[in-house]
């Protein structure tokens, strides 16, 4: 790494690697100069399509690799602990997407591994590192709404999938709650921290994963989250943030917004809007640009995706599955 380019490892060649990949090569200061797959022959279509200089057939080559600064993972979630980890272990900084991995005590594994290491770890949680969330998080925090009550999120896709989809799967950690309900519990956090009271259901496949949740989260406060995920209906993926003194709703695909709408009593709605300098809507650049100022000041993680906060959904989401019984295959809890 240079003061001018990070250097990027891609692990994984699906439909997040590539759509990360192609904002990356957006940005003058990356270089995605190696990418690795479980066979040669996806890892070298994946380089032949961006670019890529190095492809690699085998993870372990990647995670060897001394000219990567940083891997962005992006396998399943199933296999984030193994894939990080190995990345870990060989020096390399991580991005690993979310959910962080299958459940606390594996992301526990990870956040020991990158500390013992004095390396970068961040979960790719892009939505808290979106402009507009971060407006919002300002504005919070600085009283606009008064003392949170309620936080509202869901985020639902309709499928139908198939049985031998990976969102079916349960031995890729299958199902709405960790591939969606993520986002919402994320979210809940973002304004209330870590919840002491956990109530959930789902309805679950013959898999026996999720194909949705329902969860209300509570506080020693008295404030409360009614989140929402499902892989079998479509959802508005709405939010709103509710206090004291007024409220915030964001009609539409909350996790990386184009707008959210401000009410106050007494006052006219105030709409804050994307501005077009900070890109697409859809865009992952944010994220990788907090990555790379935090690798260039030397920092080990992130303020914006700080590792406690991903351990503290870890800790949520384990409490939703324990219960309404989702196991996978083979996990040691």
């Amino acid at each position: 790494m240079t003061a001018e380019r990070v250097r990027w490892g891609v692990l994984a060649t699906g439909g997040i690697a590539a759509a990360f990949t192609g904002d990356l090569l957006d940005l003058p200061d990356a270089d995605v100069v190696a990418v690795a797959s479980r066979t040669d022959a996806s890892a070298k279509a994946f380089a032949e399509r961006f670019g890529i200089p190095r492809a690699y057939g085998d993870w372990a080559s990647l995670a060897a690799d001394d000219e990567v600064d940083i891997v962005y993972v992006a396998t399943p979630h199933a296999a984030h602990r193994k894939a990080a980890g190995m990345c870990l272990e060989a020096g390399r900084a991580v991005l690993c997407e979310k959910a962080f991995t299958l459940n606390a005590r594996e992301a526990g594994e990870l956040v020991d591994l990158a500390r013992e290491r004095g390396l970068f770890l961040m979960e790719a949680m892009w939505m808290y590192c979106n402009p507009l969330i971060r407006r919002l998080k300002a504005l919070v925090d600085d009283g606009a709404l008064g003392e949170i009550r309620t936080v509202q999120a869901d985020f639902g896709i309709d499928g139908p999938f198939p049985p031998t989809h990976r969102l079916r799967d349960p031995a890729q950690g299958g199902g709405a709650l960790l591939d969606l309900g993520v986002y919402p519990v994320s979210f809940a956090h973002l304004f209330l921290g870590e919840p002491s009271g956990v109530t959930a259901r789902s309805t679950l496949s013959p898999e026996g994963v999720d194909l949705q949740t329902g969860m209300v989260l509570s506080w020693d406060s008295g404030a409360q989250a009614v989140l929402h995920c499902a892989v079998n209906s479509s959802t508005p993926v709405a939010a709103s943030v509710t206090g004291s003194e007024g409220r915030v709703e964001i009609p539409g695909g909350f996790f990386h917004p184009e707008r959210f709408v401000l009410h106050r009593d007494g006052r006219e709605p105030e709409e804050f809007l994307l501005d077009p300098a900070d890109g697409p809507r859809g865009t992952l650049r944010h994220e990788a640009a907090e990555v790379m100022r935090c690798l260039r000041e030397g920092a080990t993680e992130s303020p914006l995706v700080p590792l406690s906060s991903s351990l503290a959904v870890m800790r949520t989401l384990d409490s939703v599955r324990d219960q309404v019984g989702i196991r996978y295959p083979d996990e040691v809890r």
